[in-house]
């Protein structure tokens, strides 16, 4: 019986193809500060764009800064760059930053600033919260605030991995199987996102992508095989299938990391957290899962919904679908 609203779940997330066919278009702005003397600051700006078309949201700097020169614009994969330099008298310290606009967005923005003496201070803004003071000394625990944030978000937003554990949820049987699948799972893309996230290993993040998507495709097969009587290697082995496929989506999440950048004198907490903000969210949403098969049970048992034969197929079927829309959107994006 479990199987059914599992089914039904996975149908409702990868159903709705135009709203989910670019699964990592929901991305924070990103605001990058680097100090070249005591008044003086490179800037890089940078938000989401798609084609010539970009969110309406611009840096505000305190009253007092100009900018030096003509900022140097470019869109390219997906985002709009801008790069400058600023001049504020009397520094930046105590004063505020805000970005324009952000109130009526659904967008976060990330801060970072890097002073002389590389004392480095993350922010992340929101729409409720759209500027911050900038501080002298700024505080590890918000480093970890933030980077936890960002790791809870980018999993939850991130349908393209919530598919791969949606079908690895599916195909497993056993509680205990699943424990060690799931733990597999965590477990290398820990390794990945850290090694990546490093510098220890580079991987081109646009084959990565194709091949987190391809991923999905195989196990949504494998959900097909399984209920056809085939039993298949992510049925036999699938703590074996999750940690290889894990490490490819490690490489995902290193390359998500790599857009806002570590804090250089805090990487540790930051990928830290990131990764434990990461495993929140995975946990929330397999929680999210197991709630809604609570809630299907009993609504199939006052009712007595009916459940045709073949309504197990919609949810592979589905699910391989998007995923191979994915696939060939990503390989022709080379």
């Amino acid at each position: 019986m479990m199987r059914r609203p599992l089914l039904l779940l996975a149908f409702g997330l990868a159903a709705n193809l135009p709203q989910i066919a670019c699964a990592h278009e929901v991305r924070p702005g990103y605001l990058e500060l680097r100090q070249t003397g005591a008044e003086t600051w490179s800037a890089l700006w940078k938000v989401p764009a798609q084609g010539e078309m970009r969110l309406s949201i611009r840096p505000r700097f305190p009253e007092g800064c100009t900018t030096a020169g003509d900022p140097v614009a470019v869109f390219s994969a997906g985002a709009y760059t801008e790069r400058t330099s600023i001049v504020c008298k009397g520094g930046l310290v105590g004063r505020p930053i805000g970005i324009d606009g952000l109130s009526a967005t659904m967008t976060d923005v990330l801060v970072r600033m890097e002073a002389l003496d590389v004392t480095t201070q993350t922010t992340r803004l929101t729409p409720s919260a759209p500027s911050f003071v900038v501080e002298a000394a700024p505080k590890a625990i918000e480093v970890a605030r933030t980077y936890l944030v960002l790791g809870v978000e980018h999993i939850l937003l991130g349908i393209d991995h919530l598919l791969f554990v949606l079908a690895l949820l599916i195909l497993v049987k056993g509680t205990r199987r699943l424990i060690w699948t799931v733990t597999a799972f965590t477990l290398a893309h820990t390794l990945t996102l850290a090694g990546a996230t490093l510098g220890f290993v580079h991987v081109p993040g646009p084959p990565v992508e194709a091949a987190i998507a391809l991923s999905i495709v195989f196990v949504a097969a494998e959900i097909v095989h399984s209920r056809q009587g085939m039993q298949g290697l992510t049925e036999r082995f699938p703590w074996i299938v999750a940690f290889t496929f894990g490490l490819l989506h490690g490489f995902g999440f290193a390359s998500a990391l790599s857009e806002v950048g570590l804090p250089q004198t805090s990487i540790p907490v930051a990928l830290l957290f990131f990764n434990v903000g990461v495993e929140i969210g995975q946990l929330l949403f397999i929680a999210l899962v197991f709630t809604v098969i609570a809630l299907a049970r009993q609504v199939m048992r006052r009712f007595a919904v009916p459940q045709p034969l073949w309504t197990w197929r919609i949810a592979p079927y589905a699910i391989g679908s998007v995923a191979a829309f994915w696939s060939i959107q990503r390989i022709a994006a080379f």
